[in-house]
């Protein structure tokens, strides 16, 4: 609920009780009231019930009758033990004034003073983008984006894997599947699709096996020919990785890679081995964290090479250096990783990376699943980001044509992407990070229903509203609100706090959950309220005050998942 309103809620219980619960613990109780018994209610009774001794529900009945009419409140009761209290035209009036006002504004949280990181996405190079880093990009980027809206500084951070076994692999294909031409465009994607093939050309053949492994030692000792193939394939990744961040409305702050890490990870390795926090054991360097169920982790191999664990401790030693005052380092990598991460965090606590260990945290998300099982890139069975967008694009633009035969190419490509766009990361976040998502390609293919081409649709309906309009938004004085119209405008009220538990949980499907109800709400008004045809000129000017609310706050809502909002469909 506002603020304002919250507040006011608060002072009158806070006078009615004689003041022996504390404002702001009043405020804090507060919670919308169940459909048909007020608009927000008060937990204050149990409150007092230790105090006064007495049965919660005639404390209620008490403090409700001790708590006049005002500016916000038409009515306050008792129901049970609680105390509801019901909003007056002037608090609705007041609610729609304000959103208006504020615009973009709205909801938004003073600076907090707190820095966060952020790593996420993390596709490898030399491997292709599907729907799992799909997920993770979605995920990512709106947490971010909550986060900032939360009066944080955000660090976008992107750490992937440009060194290891399977770039040997994919280097392999190169070579010897496609004697070492490429495409003219979009070689990164391509040579996604090569490590595939490799994957399966290579598998249960012992001898390819080795022609890999032999690729791969030539890239740790810096042979010249494989470093200069390994550099400039690379380098066609992160060309088709910048065209994809920038399609996807993404951009990172920093981008750290395992070539980068691997150096400062090796001397945190060899400290560890001469300070007795690591030892050898059968050729390898190890740290043992059995004695607090952690198992052992290896930091150097018996041949020499660095492993995940230590390359990532060479980034932290990078990333801690440069930002000395982080308050919260948040990585966003899948459930498979739970465990390799609460040893990786007591690794940095056991290697004197205290600031590192106390502020790191392991946002979860789960797989991606197909109906027939999980997917395996090795298998060359992922559904791939390009080849989701490219089939979901072409069906979109048909139907963007169908509708509108005045617009030029150009635009129809253009609106068409921005659905497409809106119906893959919609898909991604709308589900509670730690549950399986199960890829259905019907379901993604929808473009009705519980979707981000539905609230788009919603946006755009507003957008037309306003745009045929020939009179300006106003709230008529002592205007007399429909139920309707109130159930809309508190629904718009909600909109601070659903981004606050968005937000504090790192859960951006709550403000999906929000959005959807809106959505519904808006259409429920629709039905109920003429707009452009009202009866009177309050009407008029009052229902579109309502619609340039509610386009506002669909406008900022669909700005936190990252899905465009766009003018026309």
């Amino acid at each position: 609920m506002l603020s304002e309103i919250n507040d006011e809620a608060a002072s009158l219980l806070h006078a009615a009780c004689g003041g022996k619960i504390a404002k702001e613990e009043i405020a804090r109780s507060m919670e919308p009231a169940k459909e048909g018994f007020g608009d927000l209610a008060s937990k204050l009774a149990f409150m007092l019930a230790p105090v006064e001794r007495k049965n919660p529900a005639e404390i209620a009945k008490g403090i409700a009758s001790k708590i006049p009419k005002s500016n916000f409140f038409s009515k306050v009761e008792a129901v049970g033990p609680y105390i509801n209290l019901h909003m007056s035209d002037g608090a609705y009036a007041f609610a729609l004034q304000k959103i208006i006002s504020e615009g973009k504004k709205f909801g938004r949280c003073k600076k907090t003073g707190k820095k966060m990181m952020v790593e996420y996405f993390h596709a490898n190079t030399h491997k292709g983008v599907h729907i799992g880093h799909i997920r993770n990009i979605s995920l990512g980027e709106s947490v971010c984006r909550l986060l900032e809206f939360s009066g944080n500084k955000v660090m976008r951070a992107n750490y992937q894997g440009d060194i290891g076994p399977h770039v040997a692999k994919c280097l392999w294909g190169f070579i010897n599947l496609h004697e070492g031409k490429a495409p003219e465009e979009k070689r990164g994607i391509w040579l996604g699709k090569v490590y595939s093939e490799a994957s399966k050309r290579i598998k249960d053949k012992p001898e390819l096996e080795a022609q890999v492994q032999d690729i791969n030692l030539k890239l740790y000792s810096g042979d010249k020919e494989m470093t200069a193939l390994w550099k400039k394939t690379r380098q066609w990744c992160l060309d088709d990785f910048d065209s994809f961040y920038k399609e996807f409305g993404v951009k990172f702050d920093q981008l750290y890679f395992e070539s980068q890490a691997q150096e400062p990870g090796m001397q945190i390795a060899r400290d560890a081995l001469k300070s007795g926090v690591a030892r050898m054991d059968q050729g390898a360097a190890i740290i043992d964290m059995k004695g607090e169920n952690l198992g052992v982790a290896i930091i150097i191999t018996k041949e020499g090479y660095p492993l995940y664990h230590t390359k990532d401790l060479g980034l932290a030693k990078i990333k801690f250096a440069k930002y000395k005052d982080l308050d919260r380092s948040i990585h966003v990598v899948g459930k498979e990783q739970e465990f390799y991460f609460k040893q990786l965090f007591r690794m940095f606590g056991l290697l004197g990376f205290e600031t590192a260990a106390k502020i790191s945290y392991h946002l979860i998300y789960e797989l991606v699943m197909l109906p027939e099982g999980k997917m395996s890139s090795r298998e060359g069975t992922m559904v791939l980001y390009e080849d989701l967008k490219e089939k979901l694009l072409a069906i979109v633009k048909e139907e963007v044509r169908k509708r509108h035969a005045d617009w030029d190419e150009a635009k129809i490509a253009e609106t068409a992407m921005a659905i497409t766009l809106a119906a893959i990361k919609f898909t991604m976040v709308r589900r509670e990070p730690n549950r399986q998502l199960i890829f259905d390609w019907d379901q993604a293919l929808s473009t009705e229903g519980d979707s981000g081409p539905y609230l788009q649709y919603a946006f755009v309906r507003t957008n037309g509203i306003l745009r045929k309009a020939e009179f300006k938004p106003k709230v008529a004085k002592d205007y007399s609100f429909t139920e309707q119209e109130k159930k809309l405008i508190k629904q718009l009220c909600l909109f601070p706090d659903s981004v606050a538990g968005a937000a504090g949980t790192l859960s951006p499907h709550v403000l999906c959950g929000y959005l959807l109800e809106l959505a519904a709400e808006l259409n429920r008004f629709y039905t109920t309220s003429r707009v452009l045809n009202a009866d009177t000129d309050e009407e008029k000017g009052t229902r579109l005050a309502i619609i340039a609310a509610t386009n506002s706050v669909l406008a900022s809502s669909l700005d936190l998942l990252n899905i465009e909002s766009p003018e026309r469909m």
